[in-house]
């Protein structure tokens, strides 16, 4: 039986009787001594309540009136767990106001020592956003747009939605709601239009249900989906300095597919529409990132130009300089 297996049974075991010795608990799970004062340590140290009786046929006890957790940790789970609370903590996340509520229940669970631990860990580590000065604080630009919620909250109930910015109402099919550069970002299939549609969560001013008596399946929806899919424009193979940097950023919608087992070769593909200048702008920057680990195999004539005039700005800078 592996250690995760017998701790889990071992806690059921303790958990139905009154009292226990460490001899029994050697009989019961055929284990050492040592192995068996081991495992009862950290059944302690994940907060099950647990009293050790002095004496000749001393042992140990489950306190009484006490409540098992219903969800035990390992101290490294509550590190990962921690931790991620962590790292997260300046990132716009929803929700992000009931942190510190979760927080103080997560740290109810747990042992003193594992407290200290974690305490310890909150003033020694930060992260990228965080105020060096004040980690705790969390500043308005921290915050997301109130709306993510609330979207979030109906996409819990119903992908079929009416996205209203000002006066002009999206009726949509929600495909993904992400996050890039510090925006967050609706993907739908707009019904009215029949065309994939991206709108910022910022700019959103209402969201609702969206009441239609001929409503698609959703397989009916995504079949409607793919017979509007439009074909990548821009096709590129890249060597290992440009994965690693493509691994750093890149944008949402790029497809990665690796061409070897050892994934040190790649083929990148995206789609760009070449009317908005916002976009091939963007293009142009994040394949200048990429450096020169690249093969271009398919790219528009309008890509190579925002290129060619990305780069003239970048060496007119140097110029100047």
């Amino acid at each position: 039986m592996k250690k995760v297996e017998r701790i889990n049974v071992m806690m059921r075991y303790i958990n139905n009787r009154a009292h226990f010795t460490i001899s029994e608990i050697m009989q019961e799970f055929q284990i050492s001594r040592s192995t068996a004062i081991r495992d009862i340590r950290e059944i302690e140290s994940m907060g099950v309540p647990l009293v050790a009786e002095v004496g000749r046929d001393g042992g140990y006890a489950v306190m009484k009136n006490a409540v098992l957790p219903s969800v035990r940790f390992t101290d490294n789970e509550l590190k990962a767990l921690f931790i991620a609370f962590m790292a997260t903590r300046n990132l716009q996340l929803p929700y992000l106001k009931s942190r510190q509520s979760l927080a103080e229940k997560l740290l109810g669970l747990i042992s003193e020592a594992q407290q200290d631990d974690l305490v310890l860990l909150n003033k020694i580590l930060l992260f990228e956003g965080t105020n060096p000065h004040n980690p705790e604080l969390l500043e308005l630009s921290d915050l997301p747009h109130p709306m993510l919620e609330k979207l979030i909250q109906l996409i819990l109930t119903d992908r079929y939605m009416t996205l209203s910015i000002n006066d002009v109402d999206y009726p949509i099919y929600l495909m993904h709601l992400y996050r890039e550069k510090n925006i967050w970002w609706v993907e739908g299939f707009d019904i009215s239009e029949e065309k994939k549609r991206l709108i910022a969560v910022d700019h959103l001013t209402e969201v609702n249900v969206f009441h239609t008596k001929k409503r698609l399946s959703r397989n009916s929806m995504l079949k409607k989906m793919a017979e509007h899919h439009v074909k990548d424009n821009i096709v590129m193979k890249l060597g290992p300095k440009a994965i690693a940097q493509y691994k750093k950023y890149h944008p949402f919608n790029v497809a990665l597919t690796y061409t070897d087992p050892y994934q040190t070769t790649a083929i990148a593909k995206i789609y760009v529409t070449m009317e908005k200048r916002d976009q091939l702008e963007e293009i142009a920057s994040w394949l200048l990132f990429l450096g020169e680990d690249v093969e271009l195999v398919e790219v528009p004539r309008e890509v190579y130009t925002a290129l060619e005039e990305r780069l003239y700005r970048l060496q007119k800078r140097k110029k100047s300089q």
